[in-house]
């Protein structure tokens, strides 16, 4: 590729961008336009509906009570003799009492010359008792017989509110005016602060009601001589001043659109109308376009900044086009000698690769026959300590039997000589031996078998005393005794009741080597519980652990016994067995002299004994 070709490529991609970046910009904006209006105009109309409710919805409360209080007996007695004072003054009470339940602005009755003869605000500073509203054209149509609405500013209280007002008919004829005022300024303050401005406007197009004070008593429409005249023969407005708001307008597609001019700053809104036709009112809501011309304005900056990087990355693309080009003549090169070299490495991968699998089948042969031989050594301990208490057992068995031969020899003689309730009490003995040396021998058993792997819930109290009836020849011969205390809450660990019973046959075993021929051969079993771990202790009151001994002392192998009095495997086997539960043992001397043996073990839930294994 020449230098005079990449050239003419980047200009022809130069002006593309452009010109598509100018058809973005001037075709996009109009659309973009168009749709956010079209979103700001479908928020303003839901506003609009809301508004509309809401100023209905509040003059509906009050549109039935006027023909109601005109039908009332007191009300009538009053128009009929408006000069009598005491009709007078329970009227007025009567209109106060209304105009507070009902919480209008104000209740008051007129008579056919337009004076007012009662009022709710009788007693107020600003009462319309005397005051004359002929000219209003509530009253000229209520005069006549009909229903009157009107909207004013006050000309007495100068407040703005809307009137509703029936006839007072006595016998048929027409003798006076009964006129309810509505406070519209509680509406009217809703509308401050929101995101839209809403205003009402009268036939004559003077806003009367709007979220903006300034905008009060403003006409969007001119103020021609007729408009002002109709305005004041109704005295509408009373004093207030009438002026025009700078406004222009104009529409885009079916949206009217509205420019007004104040302080010398100009802001457009979309304006949404609707006619309340019953009021003669038209509310609007206007929508400052502000915000969707910056909408239009983003949309376009990121779309041509899409467009830019479009631009970007093709011309990326085809300088990475260029230069793969280039490459691709080294990569073919490169390639051939990584496939030599590739194919040099995979043999000599295959002959490691070779060796790594001997190897590995080797190490696994030797942990098979290392587990084996682990296994066996444990139970070898176990059948060691098993020969050792033979001679002992010897003596507990030989004397139950020399008791069962007594007592069975007697029994028969007693039973010769009729004495069945002796014999009797003889057999009940010999029964008991029976079971004593039953009992002996299942501990034997259960301790002689291999356990298998499964770790639960044991009983602690269960295992300590199976081990104390398998000790009991020892401690015997040692002439020692075992006191044992596990708290006032039952115990129980993780872990496997037989092999634990070995590890505590163990380290007892070892206390009453430890303790023969002294004075004091007292061994104490404690266990307590903290926080998740039970701690089982075993004190003597022996020589305690050397200090030259203590670092090797669960070595497998290791013994301070004689020649023929140990294998040194009691306390390497119990380690391990307390490692296998996921616990520790250590060795430590007692303060007061002694050796202490340590078995932490995680607490279990107390629980039926578990099988064993």
């Amino acid at each position: 590729m020449t230098t005079q070709g990449t050239g003419t490529r980047w200009l022809l991609a130069t002006m593309a961008a452009l010109l598509m970046a100018g058809v973005v910009v001037l075709v996009g904006s109009g659309v973009a336009i168009r749709f956010y209006l079209d979103d700001a105009a479908t928020r303003g109309q839901t506003t609009l509906r809301l508004a509309v409710a809401a100023l209905d919805g509040h003059m509906r409360r009050f549109e039935a009570l006027p023909p109601l209080i005109a039908d009332q007996d007191d009300i009538k007695s009053l128009v009929a003799d408006p000069t009598n004072e005491a009709l007078r003054t329970e009227a007025n009470r009567y209109l106060k009492e209304i105009n507070a339940l009902l919480q209008s602005s104000d209740i008051y009755v007129m008579v056919p010359g337009g004076d007012t003869v009662a009022a709710s605000n009788y007693d107020g500073p600003l009462s319309f008792v005397g005051e004359n509203f002929s000219y209003r054209p509530y009253f000229q149509d209520a005069i006549a017989g009909r229903a009157g609405r009107f909207f004013a500013l006050g000309t007495t209280s100068l407040k703005r509110g809307y009137y509703f007002s029936a006839p007072i008919r006595v016998d048929g004829e027409v003798l006076g005016v009964v006129v309810f005022k509505v406070d519209l300024d509680a509406i009217e303050a809703s509308w401050k602060g929101g995101d839209h401005e809403i205003i009402v406007t009268d036939p004559e197009g003077i806003i009367f009601m709007s979220g903006r004070p300034d905008w009060l008593y403003a006409g969007l429409l001119p103020i021609t001589p007729d408009r002002l005249a109709r305005t004041t023969e109704s005295r509408r407005y009373a004093n207030a001043t009438l002026r025009e708001l700078p406004v222009r307008r104009g529409n885009l597609d079916e949206h009217v659109l509205m420019n007004v001019d104040m302080n010398g700053k100009g802001t457009e809104y979309l304006v949404l109308s609707a006619a309340m036709q019953n009021a003669g009112w038209t509310v609007s809501v206007l929508t400052d376009t502000a915000s969707a011309y910056a909408q239009t304005y983003v949309s376009i900056t990121v779309a041509v900044l899409v467009l830019g990087l479009a631009a970007l990355l093709a011309a990326i693309v085809l300088q990475r086009r260029a230069r793969l080009a280039e490459r691709m003549e080294l990569q073919r090169t490169a390639q051939a000698e990584l496939e030599r070299r590739v194919a040099e490495r995979t043999a000599d991968l295959a002959q490691v690769n070779r060796q790594l699998e001997t190897e590995v089948a080797e190490r696994r042969a030797t942990e098979q026959q290392l587990r084996k031989t682990q296994s066996d050594l444990v139970q070898a301990g176990k059948l060691a300590a098993l020969g050792q208490m033979s001679a002992a057992l010897s003596h507990e068995f030989n004397q139950p039997l020399a008791a069962v031969k007594t007592y069975a020899d007697n029994a028969a003689i007693l039973i010769e000589r009729d004495r069945i309730a002796e014999a009797r009490d003889n057999v009940t003995r010999i029964s008991a031996l029976t079971d004593r040396m039953a009992s002996i021998s299942r501990h034997l058993r259960n301790f002689a078998r291999k356990p298998n792997e499964k770790l639960g819930s044991v009983d602690l109290a269960e295992v300590v005393a199976d081990t104390a009836e398998i000790v009991a020849w020892r401690l015997k011969a040692a002439d020692a005794t075992l006191k044992v205390d596990l708290g006032p809450v039952p115990l129980s660990v993780r872990g496997g009741a037989v092999r634990l019973q070995q590890v505590l046959v163990n380290i007892i075993s070892n206390a009453a080597d430890a303790v023969e021929g002294l004075d004091q051969r007292t061994i104490e079993l404690t266990a307590r519980k903290k926080g998740g771990r039970v701690t089982i202790s075993v004190r003597d009151h022996g020589p305690g652990v050397a200090p030259a001994i203590a670092e090797r002392i669960f070595d497998p192998f290791f013994t301070t016994k004689g020649v023929g009095k140990g294998l040194g495997l009691g306390l390497s086997i119990s380690y391990n067995i307390v490692k296998d539960f996921g616990g520790a043992v250590s060795a430590s001397n007692h303060p007061d002299g002694g050796a202490v043996f340590a078995i932490e073990l995680d607490a279990a839930r107390p629980s039926v004994r578990e099988a064993a294994e």
